[in-house]
């Protein structure tokens, strides 16, 4: 199974971010708008277990095409990145898929919008994320620690504070410090 190793730090603005990338000679892989649903049993099997089950929906800013992406992350491991074990496969039907879930007594416990604008450098993906209430992201996922690390100090992230929680977990967090729904996030 993969694992995913990725940084993740909070920034103000993406300009001096894409200035970067394009200075490093980073390919531009284009951008999306998402919706992500988290499914999980009633009584919190997978929350309580620090595992997380999630369909996405992404559709492709410059054709419209939609894919929907199931993801299972496994709990996270010990170390200064955020890293976990992640099954992921794309689905031709993603209400045959809600509806296996409701059969073996998962539901639907939370969803958000993000936007998210791809990026690639050094065998790295690097991810433009902005997500309503909470602002905006750049993730930078890849093989092992060291790429990781180099290409977040190509960027000018170095210093940057790194964010080892999901946006999801960040958003529910964000949501009940804040007394408001935590049902839905949306643009």
């Amino acid at each position: 199974m993969a694992v995913e190793i990725e940084a993740k730090m909070a920034v103000e603005s993406f300009e001096p971010v894409r200035a970067k990338l394009r200075e490093a000679g980073a390919a531009a892989a284009g951008s999306h708008f998402e919706v992500n649903t988290f499914f999980d049993t009633s009584d919190g099997t997978l929350l309580a277990a620090d595992q997380g089950l999630r369909l996405r929906l992404a559709r492709d800013d410059a054709s419209g095409r939609e894919r929907h992406v199931v993801t299972w992350k496994g709990p996270h491991r010990p170390g200064a990145l955020k890293s976990r074990e992640e099954v992921e496969f794309e689905l031709s039907s993603p209400t045959e898929f809600t509806t296996l879930l409701a059969r073996l007594a998962y539901r639907q416990t939370f969803s958000f919008e993000k936007r998210r604008e791809s990026w690639e450098l050094d065998r790295c993906k690097v991810e433009l994320d902005e997500v309503p209430r909470l602002g905006k992201f750049v993730e930078v996922e890849g093989p092992d620690e060291r790429a990781v690390m180099s290409v977040r100090e190509r960027l000018g992230l170095a210093h940057a504070p790194m964010i080892k929680g999901g946006y999801a977990v960040l958003l529910t967090r964000h949501l009940e410090e804040h007394g408001l729904d935590t049902e839905a996030v949306r643009f």
